[in-house]
C-alpha cells in the first residue's frame, strides 16, 4: 500500500515517494478556469498549504506529475506561469522589524528561485511590488502569486494588540500591492485560518472572491466519506466507520461533512487508537482567556445562530468568541437557513474529538484543579448509578478544590454561570450527551445529560432557592418521558459567600423529593 503523507505539504514530494494523495485537482482546474483571484479560509492542518502547492506545481508545467488525476487530460499544459510563493507559516514574527527582515528573506528566495534580480532597499511592499514586476518583465509572461498564512503574523500576537494593529498595517500595505499590480497577474490564491474584514486588511482587494462559504468548493480541503470509503478502503478495512465518523467527521462550510486529515492518517498511522491527534496539535490559550474574560456562559454552545457578519467579522479591535471559535474549527456550521433578515447559521461543536478535548481543557482551565481527571470519573461513576449522596460530595470537592485566587479579580464567584459552566465543560467531556440551555415549551432547562440509563435535567441557583421547584413548576421533565428512562430532576445551589455547593436536592420524576 502507499505510503500515508503525514507531515507532507510539497505535491511532487507526494507523487514522487508514492504517497496516497485524495484527488483535488478538479477544484484547481475549475479555480483557474473561472478566475483570478481567491481567498480561503479554513483551520489549521486541513491540507490548505497542500492545495496551495498543487496550484504552484501546475502552473509551472509539470504534467508527468499529474498522470492518472482528473486535471491531467483536461488542462493547457502549453504555456507555464512564473509563481511567487509566500509562506508566513514558519517562525513567529513579533514586531515591525522583524516582519520586514522575514518579507526580505522569503522574496530574496523567491528572487532567486526565479532567476531574477530586484533592489532591495525598499519597504515590504514596495520589494514585492518590484519582485512582481521583475519576475513579469523577465518571463514575458503574467506571474502567479501564491499567500499561504496569510494572517499568522497577527494571530501570533493577537493578545498583544498594539503589536497585532501594527502587524495589520504592515500586512494591508503588502496586500494592497496585488491590487495595484493587476497587469502583471495571472493567478492570486490566498488562505489562512482566520477571515478578517475586508475593511481591515483587503480594502483595496475589492476583486478577491472569497470561496470560504462557496457550496462549489466546501470539500476544496479535508476528506469525505467517500475518500474514507474507497481511497482509504484497504487503509480502515476492519474498522467500525460510524465510530470513526462520530469522533473525526463533521465539519462543514455549507457542503458536505469532513474529516480533518491529520485526524485520519495518524488514526491510521497509530494502530486506529481514538485520541484527539488534530487538537493537540494546538491548545487554543487565547480561546480559553477570552471565555474567562467574557465570562461566557458554556452551555450557550448548544444554540449558537449567528449571521454572515459574525462569521466575517474577525479583527483585532473586534473578536467574538463565537467568531474565533468557527474559524479556528471548534465550531462548525451545523445549517443554515434563511429569514426576512437574512441567512443564518446553526453553528454546533463538529465531532467527538473536539468536544471531549475542547471541554477538558476548558474545565481544566476555568477550575485550575490538580488531577482534575479524578473528578471527571467520580462524577462520572455517580450520575451512571445515581449515586447522588457521592455525586454531591464530589461536586463539593470539586469546587472545594479550586484554588482561591481563581475568585478574585474578576469576581467569578459572583457569576452564576461560573459554577453551571464549570460543570458543564466537566460533564460533556465525559463524553456523555450533555445538552446545554435545553428548550422546552415551558422555558429553557440549565443543562440536561443523557446517561446509558437515565435522564438527569439540572437547575442552578446562586444565592438563592428554588433550583428544584422551578423544574417541578415548569415540569421540564415530560421533555423526555417518551424515552422510557428513569428521569432525575436536580437542584443545585451554590453560595458566592462559600463559594461552593450548599444543597442538592433530587426527585425521580414521579416520586418525592430528597436533599443532601
Amino acid at each position: 500500500m502507499k505510503k500515508l503523507p503525514i507531515g507532507y505539504s510539497i505535491f511532487k514530494d507526494v507523487i514522487e515517494e508514492n504517497c496516497l494523495y485524495v484527488d483535488k485537482t478538479k477544484f484547481a482546474f475549475e479555480l483557474i478556469a473561472s478566475g483570478r483571484y481567491y481567498f480561503l479560509s479554513r483551520p489549521r492542518r486541513f491540507g490548505k498549504s497542500l492545495f496551495l502547492d498543487t496550484l504552484r506545481t501546475i502552473f509551472e508545467g509539470k504534467k508527468e506529475l499529474f498522470k492518472g488525476l482528473y486535471i491531467y487530460d483536461k488542462y493547457d499544459w502549453n504555456r507555464n506561469y512564473p509563481v511567487i510563493r509566500i509562506s508566513f507559516s514558519d517562525g513567529r514574527i513579533n514586531s515591525q522589524e522583524a516582519f520586514n527582515l522575514y518579507v526580505e528573506e522569503i522574496l530574496d528566495k523567491n528572487q532567486r528561485d526565479l532567476n531574477t534580480i530586484s533592489p532591495k532597499s525598499f519597504s515590504p511592499s514596495g520589494y514585492f511590488k518590484r519582485l512582481i514586476e521583475e519576475v513579469y518583465k523577465a518571463y514575458k509572461q503574467k506571474v502567479v502569486v501564491l499567500i499561504d498564512e496569510y494572517d499568522k503574523p497577527i494571530l501570533d500576537n493577537i493578545e498583544n494588540t498594539e503589536v497585532a494593529r501594527e502587524l495589520r498595517e504592515e500586512l494591508k500595505s503588502f496586500y494592497n500591492v496585488i491590487k495595484g499590480a493587476d497587469e502583471y497577474l495571472k493567478f492570486v490564491f490566498i488562505t489562512g485560518v482566520s477571515k478578517f474584514s475586508k475593511v481591515s486588511l483587503f480594502s483595496g482587494l475589492n476583486n478577491l472572491n472569497d470561496i470560504t462559504l462557496d457550496k462549489s468548493y466546501a470539500t476544496i480541503c479535508g476528506y469525505t466519506q467517500k475518500d474514507l470509503e474507497t481511497v482509504f478502503f484497504e487503509y480502515l478495512k476492519g474498522q467500525n466507520f460510524e465510530e470513526i465518523k462520530k469522533w473525526y467527521n463533521g465539519y462543514k462550510w455549507l457542503g458536505e461533512a469532513l474529516y480533518n486529515p491529520f485526524d485520519i492518517l495518524l488514526f491510521i498511522q497509530k494502530g486506529f487508537e481514538y485520541d484527539n491527534y488534530w487538537f493537540s496539535t494546538g491548545t487554543p490559550a487565547f480561546l480559553l482567556k477570552l471565555i474567562e474574560k467574557n465570562k461566557y456562559y458554556l452551555p450557550n454552545l448548544e444554540n449558537i445562530i449567528a449571521d454572515r457578519r459574525i462569521l466575517d467579522s474577525f479583527d483585532v479591535d473586534n473578536i467574538e468568541l463565537e467568531t474565533l471559535m468557527w474559524q479556528t474549527g471548534y465550531l462548525t456550521i451545523e445549517k443554515a437557513f434563511e429569514t426576512p433578515r437574512g441567512m443564518k447559521y446553526e453553528l454546533k461543536i463538529p465531532n467527538k474529538e473536539v468536544e471531549l478535548s475542547l471541554m477538558g481543557t476548558i474545565a481544566d482551565y476555568l477550575s485550575r484543579v490538580d488531577k482534575s481527571e479524578i473528578y471527571k470519573d467520580s462524577i462520572y461513576e455517580a450520575l451512571l448509578h445515581a449515586n447522588f449522596s457521592e455525586f454531591e460530595k464530589q461536586l463539593k470537592s470539586l469546587f472545594a478544590s479550586i484554588p482561591y485566587n481563581n475568585f478574585t479579580g474578576a469576581k467569578l464567584y459572583e457569576y452564576e454561570g461560573y459554577y453551571a459552566s464549570v460543570f458543564y465543560a466537566y460533564v460533556k467531556s465525559l463524553g456523555v450527551e450533555v445538552i446545554g440551555e435545553d428548550v422546552t415549551n415551558k422555558g429553557r432547562i440549565d443543562i440536561t445529560v443523557k446517561m446509558p440509563d437515565a435522564i438527569y435535567i439540572f437547575e442552578f441557583k446562586t444565592d438563592g432557592e428554588g433550583a428544584l421547584g422551578q423544574i417541578k413548576d415548569k415540569r421540564y421533565y415530560e421533555k423526555y418521558v417518551s424515552l422510557q428512562k428513569p428521569i432525575y430532576l436536580v437542584g443545585i445551589e451554590f453560595s458566592s459567600s462559600e463559594r461552593n455547593v450548599v444543597k442538592v436536592e433530587w426527585e425521580k420524576a414521579g416520586e418525592g423529593t430528597s436533599s443532601f
